[in-house]
């Protein structure tokens, strides 16, 4: 039976480093987040609002169950503005 010839793998060489460096952006600025916590806080009081009150209300009582999505949509945009905050 014949031998099988061996062959030889190359020898791994990693690729040049070729990255530019990125520039690190600075903390955010403290107005950024206080908006970002007064949003999150509003769509909660609306939600609480809206639980407790809302047939005293009458904006609130002719949107029905529209204040859900006012009072949630509010702390979405909170969250969403959380992962831009350094």
């Amino acid at each position: 039976m014949p031998k099988s010839k061996v062959r030889k793998k190359a020898v791994y060489t990693p690729p040049a480093n070729d990255r530019r460096p990125v520039k690190i952006k600075g903390p955010t600025h403290p107005a950024y987040v206080a908006i970002m916590l007064g949003v999150g806080l509003l769509g909660l009081a609306w939600l609480i609002t809206d639980y407790l009150a809302r047939d005293a209300i009458p904006f609130m009582q002719a949107l029905g169950g529209a204040n859900f999505l006012v009072g949630f949509g509010l702390i979405v945009i909170a969250l969403l503005m959380s992962m831009r905050w350094r």
